[in-house]
């Protein structure tokens, strides 16, 4: 198939993204990736994460070419998807293009 009912990943043409953590917040939607990797960033923040999670998610959110990274994870997989263990069981954080369809639950 070619075109858009091909299967597999959405182009990402750095448009805006939808950013959820899952059990946590909602979907929500900024019209720039630079500004939801800083929302999420601030909304890790705020979480009991122990601290060898909070460190890597600091580390991951402020490395300098997370943009290009986040992005070309986008581009490849249709989403990011990663995760952290708070209250006994896993949340994936997912960024997603605005207009893909919601992450599998």
């Amino acid at each position: 198939m070619t075109g858009p009912e091909r299967a597999g990943p959405r182009a990402y043409d750095e448009g805006p993204v939808v950013v959820e953590i899952e059990d946590v917040c909602g979907p929500a939607t900024f019209h720039r990736l630079p500004d939801a990797l800083t929302a999420l960033g601030r909304s890790l923040r705020l979480l009991p994460l122990g601290a060898l999670q909070a460190d890597a998610f600091t580390y991951v959110l402020t490395h300098p070419d997370v943009e290009r990274l986040v992005a070309e994870s986008i581009r490849r997989d249709g989403r990011l998807a990663l995760s952290f263990r708070l209250d006994g069981r896993l949340h994936s954080v997912w960024i997603s293009p605005a207009g893909a369809p919601p992450p599998p639950r």
